[in-house]
């Protein structure tokens, strides 16, 4: 680089070909770090003035797209922790693609563990940046720049994390409003799910002011972590976290579909009154709740919680909602125990299980199955599992012998060896109605997990 102290030619007023080219590349050097430094100046004040005016993260995505490239032909979104898009702008074809870039999975959920932050090397993945949001120690998020027209440089890069910084201000200030308007929602949740809040008229009324519909036909929703928080390692302030994120997670994916739909966050479980299109149609709802549990839950990656969920009935006055949050904590709970971790179960799918759900002690259950299959309660040996399934199609078709061994693909002959088999070790429940009916209890029995 050329020494202006130091060069003779220019203390001597001479310009040689060389110093000249010297000098200019210093200059056009100077120029760009100038320009960057007054860009990055601009979208300060830009992004300051965005949330000083309460504006949202949307308007903030569209500050950074504008910066990013004057004709819009780029994208940018803001995701929370677990990689869920929570706001965005950009050209319609530029979040088009930029969505159909592998960085995504197949719920849309931004792969923020597998996705470096910072500066990228030349040529990898260069068609975006992404940035982490954080606030003091808390990890708000991530803020991702998307263009295929050019490469993401450095000083992209510097822009977005300004625009980070920005955005982690707006998000702990909607989080600070947000959670004195959730203090109040949940509390008249809480009371409605109780049978406290009032004549039907004026809960539908309290509602209406906290911007949710509940005069329609509505099921109760209740999702519950499959961790056990009392059994966990985590500390107290990790699982509020954890459970924190869980709620908000509910809260987008049924905001997206109806924001006028309560969803409140408890100390174990997010509650959602879900509006359904047809009383009755169970099928219909589990369509519908269904929907939104694939949203939630994702790819499962990310962070993200596995978790069990129950629904009730359909009800159609907030006077029936106490029964209906019954219904739905049943079917969650017995779900589980129906269908292992991440079970989504309704009321009326649960049968004979929700009664056996209703005797508080497990050992209790277990010693009745003993009892009542002996051996075949166990797994000692290979023939057990098999002849517990043999046994239970029997029941199940009221002992039509030439139907079950057609659904096992078994012999006539040799599935009455197994049916003489089966009553040496149990009992003529051939012959015993009362028999095959504590056999039939036994084997749901057996089936029920978590025991």
């Amino acid at each position: 680089m050329v020494n202006v102290a130091n060069d003779p030619a220019l203390i001597n007023g001479e310009l040689t070909a060389e110093s000249a080219a010297e000098l200019a590349s210093v200059r056009e050097q100077l120029e760009r770090q100038t320009a960057a430094l007054r860009r990055l100046e601009d979208a300060d004040r830009a992004l300051v003035h965005i949330v000083l005016a309460g504006g949202t993260l949307d308007e903030l995505c569209e500050r950074v797209v504008a910066f990013l490239d004057p004709t819009a032909a780029a994208a940018a979104m803001v995701t929370t922790t677990d990689g869920r898009v929570i706001a965005r702008a950009g050209d319609p074809d530029e979040l088009r693609w930029a969505e159909s870039l592998p960085c995504f999975d197949r719920s849309g959920r931004f792969l923020v563990e597998s996705e470096p932050m910072g500066p990228r090397e030349a040529g990898t993945d260069a068609d975006r940046a992404a940035v982490r949001i954080i606030a003091g120690q808390l990890d708000h998020g991530v803020i991702v720049a998307f263009s295929r027209h050019r490469t993401l440089t450095e000083d992209d890069v510097r822009l977005l994390e300004r625009a980070a910084t920005v955005a982690a201000l707006a998000i702990t200030k909607d989080q600070a409003v947000s959670a004195v308007e959730s203090k109040y929602r949940a509390e008249f949740l809480r009371d409605a799910l109780s049978g406290r809040a009032g004549t039907p008229i004026d809960a539908i009324a309290h509602a209406s002011s906290l911007g949710w519909d509940i005069d329609r036909p509505l099921v109760v929703v209740v999702a519950e972590t499959d961790e056990d928080d009392d059994q966990t390692e985590r500390d107290r302030d990790e699982i509020r976290f954890l459970q924190q994120r869980f709620a908000r997670a509910w809260t987008h994916a049924v905001g997206v579909r109806d924001p006028r739909t309560p969803v409140v966050g408890f100390s174990r479980e997010v509650v959602s009154l879900v509006a359904v299109p047809e009383p009755g149609d169970t099928e219909r709802v589990m369509r519908v709740v269904g929907d939104l549990v694939r949203v939630v839950r994702g790819d499962g990656g990310g962070g993200r919680r596995s978790f069990s969920t129950g629904v009730s009935r359909t009800v159609t006055s907030p006077a029936q909602l106490p029964q209906a949050y019954d219904e739905a904590l049943s079917a969650v709970t017995v779900g589980r125990q129906m269908q292992g971790d991440g079970a989504l179960a309704h009321v009326d799918g649960l049968g004979i299980y929700r009664l056996l759900a209703l005797i508080p002690d497990g050992a209790d259950l277990r010693r009745f199955v003993r009892e009542s299959l002996r051996e075949l309660a166990t797994d000692d040996q290979p023939e057990y599992a098999d002849l517990r399934q043999t046994l239970s199609i029997l029941i199940d078709t009221n002992m039509n012998v030439a139907e079950t061994a057609r659904l096992l693909f078994f012999h006539y002959n040799t599935l009455r060896y197994r049916i003489g088999k089966l009553e040496k070790m149990l009992g003529p429940f051939t012959s015993d109605p009362e028999l095959r009916l504590t056999l039939a209890l036994a084997l749901k029995v057996h089936q029920m997990r978590g025991l």
